[in-house]
């Protein structure tokens, strides 16, 4: 579901070094930490932040070796994993 707010327009603040784009109440933020990135055009994206499960040792340890059984079904002839 996309929610859309046509003709919602925000005004750049400073406040110190930064500049401050004030999210209108109608936008309910589903993140806490966002990245921005600005397009050639000057359109600025806001792209919510999400951890990377590869990069989470954790996760990589307890993941580590696992075999996911073929989807056509049979046995494995040896060659398919490498050491």
């Amino acid at each position: 579901m996309v929610d859309t707010i046509i003709g919602a327009a925000v005004k750049i603040r400073k406040s110190g070094n930064s500049n401050i784009l004030t999210v209108p109440k109608e936008i309910k933020p589903r993140a806490q930490t966002y990245q921005v990135f600005q397009g050639r055009d000057g359109m600025i994206v806001y792209v919510p932040t999400h951890q990377n499960p590869f990069k989470d040792k954790n996760w990589v340890a307890a993941h580590h070796n696992m075999i996911q059984p073929e989807e056509i079904g049979g046995p494995l002839l040896g060659t398919e994993l490498s050491d």
